[in-house]
């Protein structure tokens, strides 16, 4: 069975939302659906099959959930061997040689990747050519609109 890697902060999330569908939003689906069976036929009950819809969804979550828990490898960034390189976990600061601009993204699991909050999949195209490199290295990133090179500009271990 593959593991998979993910931060402290990104196996925290996905235990919360656990027991949020486990003790929230099963208990309220369970009694939508008894509130719509009191309304009569549930052939042409809309508001039955809604709520048993939102049911199979929210079962398939948590299923999903329990199994990415239970093959969790959680890596503590902050334990890592800092000796610069771009690692999973490590937030790395980004010149684009092209335009001169700076970004920062921290490399994450795929359950925590949130571009708008600068975190990247550790499977997505800036982060698979990013690992391994240190400060002052230059990497080139295939990119859907072409090759972007960028300079490591500083590798942070938080």
């Amino acid at each position: 069975m593959e593991t998979i890697p993910i931060t402290i902060n990104g196996a925290k999330n996905l235990e919360g939302e656990l027991l949020r569908l486990k003790d929230g939003e099963r208990p309220r689906i369970v009694n939508d659906i008894a509130t719509a069976r009191e309304h009569g036929d549930l052939k042409e009950n809309a508001e039955y099959h809604a709520a048993k819809e939102e049911q199979a969804f929210v079962e398939g979550r948590i299923q999903e959930i329990e199994s990415k828990l239970s093959r969790l490898q959680i890596i503590d960034v902050k334990n890592l061997n800092k000796d610069g390189r771009c690692v999973f976990g490590t937030t790395v600061s980004l010149l684009n040689l092209s335009d001169d601009s700076e970004i920062s993204y921290q490399i994450v699991g795929e359950d925590e990747a949130d571009i708008d909050k600068g975190k990247i999949s550790c499977h997505s195209p800036i982060a698979r050519a990013l690992m391994g490199n240190e400060e002052g290295d230059e990497v080139t990133v295939n990119a859907p609109k072409g090759d972007i090179v960028y300079e490591i500009l500083e590798v942070q271990y938080l």
